[in-house]
């Protein structure tokens, strides 16, 4: 397999993906300390943060994204600004709805996680013609956005396809069968995620289904699990690449309801509970860790600072580049990500605070957690 691509990253990025854990000094690392002495403001601490969110179907928005932006926008603001948070169910029409609400409300700044990337992009242009800033977070949307802070996407496939190869031994071959499930179509990420993957996946594998599975949803992996089963036959599949954890769920239910009770390895994405305890269970291989309350203070310090007119600290936040479709340059903080398998999840998810031993390790987890050295 060769080797990962090199990053389009800042030293300052380097430095922190050199380091296993992620922790939230991660984001005084950059530097960043300013005040409102650094600028001219052009809005006070009473600040509004739009913050919309795409789907509640990964746990993660509302355990991690929601609150840690609420917090650190209070923090930001000697606890007079505050978040005003929608989440779309996965429906673009009523994320779109949601973007004119705060367009009329006139809230200072929108950080946007789009459900369909490209639907959005009319809305986006409208909150501009409104004069409200719109950072796209975790997922870049089209239109003319003033920012966009998420993970490198693609290296996250990368390390999913390369832990993939590991995970099927060093006798793995063109020959042997895979089925590959893909997220969202209407999600960009899911499209770099998946050229990541390929990047390691093509030539050395045989990929003998793939899907792209319609809202990310773990019932519909579920179901395309079971189509790929019939198709290849449960014996013949020696590995399933999945984009994320609650597909991953969906994906082992299908082949335990198959019968199948020697499960080939999977891989996942998020670190959501569920999936570290599958991983230290056995039943999912790996999972790729990434560290949201950095991305979610990172990208409030990057709406309060754009609000309030602190060039320096914005700047200092978006040392990174990306392109959309729609937009060329456009400033950026890429964060860094980990592939968490049994060997890290002391590391990872407990030494960041994720997640405490006890939720980890509860009920029949329990013996598992033991095997691993995980103990109290």
């Amino acid at each position: 397999m060769r080797p990962l691509r090199p990053l389009r990253r800042t030293a300052t990025a380097v430095a922190a993906a050199s380091t296993m854990t992620l922790s939230l000094a991660a984001c005084g690392a950059l530097g960043v300390t300013g005040d409102s002495s650094e600028a001219s403001p052009t809005k006070g601490d009473d600040v509004t943060v739009g913050l919309l969110l795409p789907e509640t179907a990964n746990t993660r928005y509302d355990k991690f994204d929601y609150p840690i932006i609420k917090n650190k926008v209070a923090e930001l603001t000697d606890k007079q600004g505050q978040v005003d948070y929608r989440n779309a169910d996965a429906d673009a029409e009523k994320q779109a709805n949601q973007l004119q609400q705060m367009i009329n409300d006139q809230v200072d700044v929108i950080l946007l996680d789009a459900v369909d990337a490209h639907a959005i992009a009319d809305g986006v242009q409208k909150a501009k013609d409104a004069g409200i800033p719109v950072i796209a977070y975790d997922r870049l949307a089209e239109g003319p956005i003033d920012a966009y802070v998420s993970f490198d996407n693609e290296l996250v496939g990368e390390v999913q396809g390369r832990s993939l190869m590991e995970a099927m031994g060093p006798n793995v071959d063109s020959s042997d069968k895979i089925v590959m499930m893909n997220g969202s179509p209407t999600d960009p990420n899911a499209k770099q995620f998946k050229a990541g993957a390929l990047s390691e996946l093509n030539g050395s594998v045989d990929i003998a289904k793939r899907y792209d599975t319609k809202d990310w949803k773990p019932e519909n992996a579920q179901a395309n699990m079971t189509e790929a089963i019939k198709a290849i036959g449960a014996n013949n599949i020696k590995g399933v690449y999945s984009a994320n954890d609650g597909m991953a769920g969906g994906i082992i239910k299908a082949l335990q309801a198959e019968g199948v009770t020697d499960l080939p390895p999977i891989t996942g994405q998020d670190a959501e509970l569920d999936a570290v305890q599958r991983i230290l269970s056995g039943e999912q291989y790996m999972s790729v860790y990434k560290s949201y309350p950095q991305e979610a203070e990172s990208a409030a310090e990057m709406a309060v600072a754009k609000v309030q007119g602190k060039d320096i600290q914005f700047d200092s936040l978006t040392q990174d580049q990306v392109d959309s479709p729609t937009a060329k340059d456009i400033p950026a903080l890429l964060v860094p990500v980990v592939a968490l398998t049994k060997k890290n999840v002391k590391q990872t998810v407990l030494a960041d605070g994720i997640y405490e031993l006890s939720e980890i390790c509860a009920g029949e987890y329990k013996s598992a957690c033991a095997q691993a050295g995980l103990t109290e």
